[in-house]
C-alpha cells in the first residue's frame, strides 16, 4: 500500500509518512512478505479510520451539546423575560449569527445580567412577602412565621407592586390596631387607677406583651387581644359605674344623716373624698383611688355608725322634722295642731312599734306634701301680701291726707309727698287686685273642692267683708264731703249776715302723726299685718319659732271699723252716721 500526497517532513518531526517509512525499513530488514505487509497496513488503516470516526462522533456530540446549550440559553432568556414581566434595560441581541460558540458567547452576558436581576427581584419578593406574612401572623395571633415561598415564574414589577400595596394595607391596619391597643391600655390604666386596682396584673391577664416593659412595636395586635381588651374595658367601666352609684348612694346617706344630726363641718370634711362625687357623672370621676373598694367600705362603716347614732337621737331628729313641717305650714298660713303631732311622735318612739327609718320616711312624705300644698298656695299668698301692702299704703295715705300740716316745709315733707304720689297709684289698683285675688281663690277652691283658709279664716269671706267695709268707708267719705260742703255754705251765709267767719269745726280726739300705722285698732277699712277673724292666740312652738311667724300673718283687718277722727267729724256735724263693724 502506498501513501501519496504526503508532505516532506521536517527534520526531527514525527509524521505518519516518517513512521510508515521506518516501518517499511524494518519490514525490509526482517524480510516480511508482501502479504503480511498488506495485512498490517490494512489493519493500520482500519485503526486510523476508527480513530477518525471516534473524533467525528466526539465532534458531533460536542456540537449537539452546544446546540442544546444554545437552545437552553434562548429558552432561559425567554423564561427570564417572561418572569420579570417587562422590557429590561439589558441589551438583548435581536438575531444571533455566527458559529454556535459565537452565538453562545453573545447571549451569555445577557443571561448573566438577567440572572442577577432575577436574584435581586426574588430577594425583594421574599422581603415583602416576609413582612406580609409576619403582620398577617400578628393580626391572626400566630407568632410562628415560616419562610415565604416566592413564585419565580412571576417576578414582574406589577406583581411586586401588588404585594407592596398589600403590605401597605397591612401596615396601616397594624398601625390602626396598635393605636387601638394603646388606647385600650391607656383606658385600662386610668380605670384601674380610679378603681384602685393593680394595672400590671389586669393587663397581663389580657396579654403579657401589653406591659410597659415591652416595646410598642412588639405589643400584640391580634383580634383576640383587641376583643379581650374591649371586654376588659367594658367590665372595668361597668365596675366603675356600679361603684360610683354605690358611693353616691353612700354620700347621699351621709349627707342626710349629717343634716339630721347637725354633724360639725370638721367631721364632714373627713369624707370629702366621698361626697365630692355625689353628683358627678361616670366620665367626670378621674381621681386615682376615688372608687377604691377600701374607700367604699370606709363609707359603709361610717353610714352604719351614723345609723346607730341616729337611733339614739331619734326624738331630737323627729322633732326637728316636725319643726320643719310646722314652719312650712306657718309660712303657708295653714293651721295645724302642733302639740298633738308632737305627742303622737313621742308616743310612737316610746312604744317602739315603729322603725325609726319608717317614721322619718313618713315625716319626709308629710314635708313633701306640705311643700306641694304651700307651692299651690304661693301665688295666692303673694297676691295677699301685695293686697296687704297696698292697704297699708292706703291707710298711710288717709292719715297723710288728714294732716293739715302736710304741705309745711318741715323735714321729710318732700319724701312724704313722693310717697303719697306712689301710694295713690297703688291704691287705685286695689279693686283690680282684689278681683284678681278673688278669681284665683275661687279657681283654687274649685280645683281642690275645699275652702282656702288663711290662718283658719276663709280668705274669700275676709275679702268679701273687706269689700263691704271699703264700700261703707267710701260712703262715709262721701257723707263727710257733703257735710263739709254744708259747713262751708253755712259759714259763708253767717259771714254774709254777721260780717265774721266762725272758726272751722276741728275733729275731736288727738291728732294722728303722718305715717303712723294702726296695729290693733281700726283704720280706714285697711287690713293690717294680722288677717284672721274671731281667732284666739295660737300656741307657740316648742322652740318659739311660731311666734316669729305669727308677726307676719294677718288677723282681723285693722280698719274694719271707721276712724276715730271721722267719728269726731261726724259727731261735730250732728248728722253723720258711724259704721261700727266688729271683726
Amino acid at each position: 500500500m502506498e501513501f501519496t500526497g504526503t508532505q516532506k517532513p521536517l527534520v526531527g518531526e514525527t509524521t505518519c509518512g516518517s513512521l510508515l517509512h521506518q516501518l517499511q525499513q524494518i519490514w525490509d530488514e526482517v524480510g516480511e512478505s508482501d502479504k503480511e505487509r498488506d495485512k498490517m497496513l490494512l489493519q493500520l488503516e482500519q485503526e486510523c479510520l476508527d480513530v477518525y470516526k471516534r473524533k467525528v462522533d466526539q465532534a458531533s456530540k460536542s456540537r449537539t451539546i452546544l446546540l442544546q446549550a444554545l437552545a437552553d440559553a434562548n429558552s432561559e432568556l425567554t423564561n427570564l423575560l417572561h418572569a420579570l414581566g417587562e422590557k429590561t434595560s439589558v441589551d438583548i441581541p435581536e438575531k444571533l449569527t455566527g458559529t454556535i460558540k459565537e452565538q453562545l458567547a453573545a447571549i451569555a452576558p445577557t443571561l448573566e445580567q438577567l440572572w442577577k436581576q432575577k436574584d435581586d427581584r426574588i430577594k425583594e419578593f421574599s422581603d415583602v412577602q416576609s413582612q406580609i406574612q409576619k403582620i398577617s401572623g400578628e393580626i391572626a395571633g400566630n407568632v410562628q412565621v415560616g419562610t415565604p415561598t416566592v413564585d419565580e415564574d412571576d417576578l414582574s414589577l406589577k406583581k411586586l407592586e401588588e404585594f407592596r400595596s398589600q403590605l401597605q394595607e397591612l401596615q396601616r391596619e397594624k398601625s390602626d390596631r396598635l393605636h387601638m391597643v394603646l388606647d385600650f391600655v391607656s383606658t385600662v390604666h386610668d380605670l384601674c387607677a380610679v378603681l384602685g386596682m393593680d394595672f400590671f396584673t389586669t393587663i397581663t391577664e389580657v396579654h403579657p406583651s401589653l406591659t410597659d416593659s415591652i416595646g410598642v412595636q412588639s405589643k400584640s395586635i391580634s383580634n383576640d387581644t383587641l376583643s379581650m381588651l374591649a371586654k376588659t374595658v367594658l367590665s372595668l367601666k361597668e365596675d366603675k359605674k356600679q361603684r360610683l352609684q354605690k358611693i353616691q348612694d353612700l354620700a347621699v346617706q351621709l349627707s342626710d344623716l349629717w343634716n339630721l344630726m347637725d354633724t360639725p363641718e370638721q367631721e364632714r370634711n373627713l369624707f370629702d373624698h366621698v361626697t365630692c362625687n355625689i353628683s358627678a357623672s361616670v366620665d367626670e370621676v378621674t381621681v386615682p383611688g376615688a372608687l377604691a373598694l377600701d374607700l367604699i367600705e370606709q363609707a359603709e362603716v361610717e353610714v352604719e355608725r351614723l345609723d346607730q347614732l341616729k337611733a339614739s337621737k331619734m326624738k331630737e331628729i323627729a322633732f326637728k322634722r316636725q319643726t320643719e313641717l310646722e314652719d312650712i305650714y306657718a309660712r303657708a298660713h295653714i293651721e295645724i295642731d302642733s302639740d298633738a303631732a308632737r305627742e303622737k311622735i313621742l308616743a310612737l318612739i316610746d312604744s317602739g312599734n315603729v322603725e325609726p327609718s319608717d317614721l322619718l320616711a313618713d315625716m319626709d312624705n308629710q314635708i313633701l306634701n306640705a311643700k306641694e300644698e304651700a307651692a299651690s298656695r304661693k301665688e295666692i299668698l303673694d297676691k295677699v301680701e301685695k293686697w296687704m301692702s297696698a292697704c297699708e299704703e292706703e291707710s298711710w295715705l288717709d292719715d297723710y291726707n288728714r294732716d293739715e300740716n302736710r304741705y309745711n316745709s318741715s323735714k321729710g315733707a318732700h319724701l312724704n309727698l313722693k310717697r303719697a304720689e306712689k301710694a295713690r297709684v297703688l291704691v287705685n289698683k286695689i279693686p283690680a287686685l282684689v278681683d284678681n285675688l278673688v278669681a284665683k281663690i275661687r279657681a283654687w277652691e274649685d280645683d281642690r273642692g275645699i275652702q282656702f283658709m288663711y290662718d283658719r279664716v276663709p280668705l274669700l269671706a275676709m275679702l268679701d267683708e273687706y269689700a263691704m267695709l271699703r264700700h261703707d268707708r267710701e260712703e262715709e267719705k262721701r257723707r263727710s264731703r257733703d257735710q263739709k260742703r254744708f259747713h262751708e255754705q253755712l259759714n259763708t251765709e253767717q259771714e254774709a249776715m254777721f260780717g265774721s267767719r266762725p272758726s272751722p269745726v276741728r275733729p275731736l280726739g288727738p291728732k294722728k302723726v303722718v305715717g303712723q300705722r294702726a296695729t290693733n285698732g281700726a283704720s280706714n277699712g285697711t287690713p293690717g299685718r294680722r288677717l284672721s277673724m274671731n281667732t284666739g292666740t295660737r300656741s307657740a312652738s316648742k322652740d318659739g319659732k311660731r311666734d316669729s311667724n305669727n308677726n307676719h300673718r294677718l288677723s282681723a283687718p285693722v280698719n274694719y271699723v271707721a276712724i276715730m277722727k271721722e267719728d269726731a267729724v261726724s259727731q261735730a256735724s250732728g248728722g253723720s252716721e258711724t259704721v261700727q263693724c266688729s271683726p
